[in-house]
């Protein structure tokens, strides 16, 4: 099993990436920056431009992006994680670890509900989200960022019990309605109860993915309000386009769109939310593991998927899965910006892809080769061992 306890980044590590071809930036009002070079510092970005303008030497890392696209590391908003880099819900070690090389360096938990026995009383219920708090940030699967401990709410919680788990570092709630809570007064009150003591919330929406979870309609999600409407695309079941419309012309909030939902409902979504000129809600997740098994690939999938069918720029798509969920969920990472966290995945056009660029070929609907990623500033993955070989290559070429 691929383990990596966090270590400190010394404040002074310095990496420079040169010959960038291609920079996209994760900022849907800004989606490509006119750079080819990148400097980060002590894990963080400090500058982003020309070769000519910034400072390159003294470098501890230096890459040579050698013309390929340098992107944020893409985020995957839903995922249910259980122990390290092990998943019950499909006996699979290292899915983590073959995630990364699909290009995702930041996994956010909806919920880490197959853990087997997973308790349904209160004191259960807050024990496991701090103790999956505590394990995913002090261990990171192959360097990847988890952010884990996500309670599934249950009747008979109250306010204290959110004040209690705020205090030890909880932030995150798991999908409303994979518990007991399935009605939308006693989800409204919790979910209120959760935001004023910090947590950033999400909703199970659809059909029932497993047991104990149930139907939960447009009614039900405008009245939580949580702060992400959890695979509004469903999972697997989506709602009628009505109440999909409804969602979206209903709230303000996230509109999170999954591989392990429906494709159609997917792209409905997407038509909806480009109609009212709000693209900067769209945000992806795979909701793997799950019984559709592990999707390595599943985030770069559905940038190509919307890309492709949804008819949006490339470089947009590439947003939904960056920048777009960075803001929803109040991450430092997932946009090339001075000050963010430097994770940051490596791409080109697949070998022998129809598209005439590297963005075409997204738009076409194949998937780019990963030629590296890199976490905090430090080189965690050369060539993807799952995507297509791409065209070009970057290397280490110093440090």
């Amino acid at each position: 099993m691929a383990q990596d306890v966090q270590q400190a980044i010394r404040p002074d590590a310095k990496l420079v990436i040169r010959n960038i071809g291609l920079v996209l930036s994760g900022d849907i009002a800004r989606p490509i920056l006119d750079a080819d070079a990148i400097v980060a510092v002590g894990g963080r970005i400090a500058a982003i431009g020309k070769t000519a303008d910034l400072d390159l030497d003294g470098a501890d890392t230096e890459i040579d992006a050698n013309g390929t696209v340098v992107a944020p590391g893409l985020i995957d908003s839903h995922v249910h994680p259980v122990a390290g880099d092990w998943t019950p819900r499909q006996s699979q070690l290292n899915w983590i670890d073959s995630t990364l090389h699909g290009g995702v360096t930041t996994m956010i938990s909806a919920g880490e509900v197959h853990t087997p026995g997973r308790p349904r009383d209160v004191a259960g219920v807050k024990a496991m989200a701090i103790y999956a708090q505590r394990i995913f940030s002090n261990f990171r699967p192959s360097g990847v960022k988890v952010m884990a401990g996500a309670p599934v709410i249950e009747p008979g919680m109250v306010e204290e019990d959110f004040a209690e788990m705020a205090e030890q570092g909880v932030r995150l709630l798991g999908e409303v309605g994979l518990g007991g809570v399935k009605d939308g007064a006693t989800g409204r009150e919790m979910v209120a109860w959760a935001r004023k003591h910090g947590f950033n919330s999400t909703i199970h929406t659809g059909g029932p993915s497993i047991p104990g979870s149930g139907l939960i309609d447009a009614d039900v999600v405008l009245e939580v309000d949580p702060d992400v409407v959890g695979h509004v695309n469903g999972g697997h079941t989506a709602l009628p386009d009505g109440e999909i419309r409804c969602i979206c012309e209903g709230c303000r909030r996230g509109l999170e769109l999954v591989h392990n939902g429906n494709e159609r409902a997917a792209l409905y979504t997407l038509r909806t939310a480009k109609e009212m000129n709000q693209l900067e809600r769209v945000i992806l997740g795979t909701d793997g593991p799950a019984g559709s098994g592990v999707q390595p690939l599943g985030i770069v999938r559905m940038v190509a998927m919307l890309a492709s069918l949804g008819e949006v720029p490339a470089e947009t798509a590439f947003c939904f899965a960056t920048g777009n969920t960075a803001r929803m969920r109040a991450l430092d990472c997932g946009l090339v910006e001075t000050g963010r966290s430097a994770d940051f995945v490596f791409m080109d056009k697949a070998q022998h892809s129809a598209g005439r660029s590297f963005l075409h070929s997204i738009e076409l609907g194949d998937l780019p080769g990963i030629g590296m990623t890199v976490i905090d500033g430090v080189v965690r993955t050369g060539r993807s061992r799952n995507t297509p070989p791409a065209e070009k290559l970057p290397a280490v070429i110093g440090g």
